[in-house]
């Protein structure tokens, strides 16, 4: 299994990024996916997640409003949009899969990505 996470970058405050995880070696529209973050000094944290179908999805409180994960089960690819973004923002952001759950918690997730360096500047 692989999650290749992309489309990271440097962006000043208040701009936008999509970030993109594409899956492969999994029946991708079986598995619900996520995005999580960690930045320097800090431990990985839950940003958003979506059940396998796209019908469900469950976002941090930090991020509610101006961050919206989508998913294309064709393309075996799951998307964060991220508007309005701030410094806070900034941590390395990785995608992640699970057969049964699409909550905040790092272990009921079975595949983790390599991660994509996110930097706001203010």
């Amino acid at each position: 299994v692989q999650l290749q996470a992309s489309g990271g970058g440097l962006v000043q405050a208040g701009g936008s990024l999509r970030l993109s995880c594409a899956a492969s070696g999994l029946t991708f529209s079986e598995y619900n996916m996520a995005w999580f973050r960690q930045a320097p000094g800090k431990e990985r944290e839950f940003v958003a997640a979506i059940r396998w179908g796209g019908s469900g999805t469950n976002y941090a409180d930090s991020v509610k409003g101006r961050i919206t994960i989508s998913r294309d089960n064709p393309k075996n690819r799951v998307y964060l949009q991220m508007n309005s973004l701030k410094p806070e923002d900034t941590a390395v952001y990785y995608c992640a899969a699970s057969g049964s759950y699409y909550g905040p918690n790092r272990g009921p997730y079975d595949y983790w990505g390599q991660g994509t360096q996110v930097t706001v500047s203010s």
